[in-house]
């Protein structure tokens, strides 16, 4: 009998009560934005970033809307503006390079490997394009940083790390977001704590982070923030910052911060869920199980495998077929964008070179969400399916 797989691959798991129960507290006070405060009262915002700071080991973290304004903010932060180039993967997701064309700055696009990671002998020749390096664990895969610090700093380029697809993962011990010299993580509703939006910019750096701050929409109340830099930073950044206005409030603080408290149990539920879908895909005819490095602590909410030198019309079969059995995969070969799916050349807003050796990568990645609403049953069940009909399909060209 034909398996079919019923679980939602977009279904998230509940609200933590305790946070229903710090919402409710927020909703009947009435007094939902950040600078709402009475006397000495910290606040949900301001008691996250505290929170947020010491997880990642960061002296500083400013909550906001989402992962792609605090991208912008780091840009803005460190003087980035019209014309301007960045460097950034090939392969991410087009919040990144829209958070580069938000400020007026040229996208120049880094290659991909077959790790899915940036190409590093890439990085190294176009490291003297720019300054700046937007960096993106796309997916969850962590490059070699050493390696890739060595290469920027070499360059004199500052590393911004998107670490949307990496809250509570790390390169050998050190967390990532710590690399570079700004962290910035989301937290959508299908990232590693679920606000609905949101989002996190973290900084050891004294005025990138009071630079941040009044971006974010501080006006004057800096000093109700929970990690802030002295007074005589803000002083010398304040009348010539702008205002962006991109604060969260204090509902979705309050929902995020028993989700931060349980955050690596969270990850270590996502990694069970990871290795039986990739057990149960090793060894394939015609898929290519993507490894992980000796040295990446990675979080598993999603999975991503390579049916490289396919043709198009045989991985949209593979998707189809894997579909009608209850299976949804997304595609980051097909020639149009669909949903979350996209690659540098379909911004054209940002005109890039070709990159054969990435386009071939680019079109055989399947991905596949992984929410922990999954138990590890179903996780064996969507494994066999995927083999089941990659191997029917691989075996009809044979």
């Amino acid at each position: 009998m034909t398996e079919i797989f019923k679980g939602k691959f977009t279904q998230q798991e509940p609200i933590p009560e305790e946070g229903i129960a710090a919402a409710l507290d927020v909703l009947r006070s009435g007094r939902l934005h950040r600078y709402n405060l009475v006397d000495d009262e910290p606040g949900e915002v301001a008691a996250l970033e505290r929170e947020f700071a010491d997880y990642t080991g960061a002296k500083y973290a400013l909550a906001v809307t989402s992962g792609g304004y605090a991208m912008a903010t780091a840009l803005r932060a460190l003087g980035i503006g019209p014309g301007d180039r960045v460097l950034s993967n090939a392969f991410t997701l087009a919040p990144v390079p829209g958070a580069i064309a938000s400020v007026g700055a040229v996208p120049v696009f880094v290659g991909v490997t077959e790790a899915l990671t940036i190409d590093l002998e890439d990085l190294a020749a176009k490291a003297d394009q720019a300054d700046v390096l937007m960096l993106s664990h796309m997916r969850g895969h962590l490059a070699d940083m050493d390696a890739l610090m060595a290469i920027c700093d070499g360059a004199g380029v500052t590393v911004i790390e998107d670490c949307a697809h990496t809250m509570g993962a790390a390169w050998r011990g050190v967390p990532s977001g710590r690399w570079g010299r700004v962290g910035c993580y989301s937290t959508q509703t299908y990232k590693h704590i679920n606000s609905g939006e949101g989002g996190f910019l973290i900084t050891d750096d004294d005025e990138v982070m009071a630079r941040a701050v009044i971006l974010s929409g501080s006006y004057m109340l800096y000093k109700r923030h929970g990690t802030v830099p002295p007074d005589d930073v803000f002083e010398r950044v304040k009348y010539d910052t702008p205002n962006v206005s991109g604060r969260m409030d204090h509902l979705r603080a309050a929902i995020l911060r028993p989700q931060l408290r349980a955050l690596d149990a969270q990850c270590e539920k996502w990694n069970e869920r990871y290795r039986v879908v990739e057990e149960g895909l090793r060894g394939t005819p015609g898929l290519t199980v993507v490894e992980r490095a000796e040295h990446e602590r990675y979080v598993g909410s999603s999975i991503q495998f390579l049916l490289l030198d396919w043709e198009g019309a045989r991985i949209r079969d593979v998707l189809g077929r894997c579909l009608a059995r209850g299976v949804e995969l997304k595609w980051f070969g097909a020639s149009e964008p669909s949903g979350f799916t996209s690659r540098y050349d379909s911004w054209r807003y940002a005109p890039s070179a070709p990159m054969p050796a990435s386009d071939r990568i680019l079109r055989g990645i399947v991905d596949m969400r992984l929410p922990l609403t999954f138990s590890l049953e179903d996780c064996a069940q969507i494994a066999r399916i995927i083999r089941g009909e990659v191997g029917a399909v691989f075996q009809a060209q044979v």
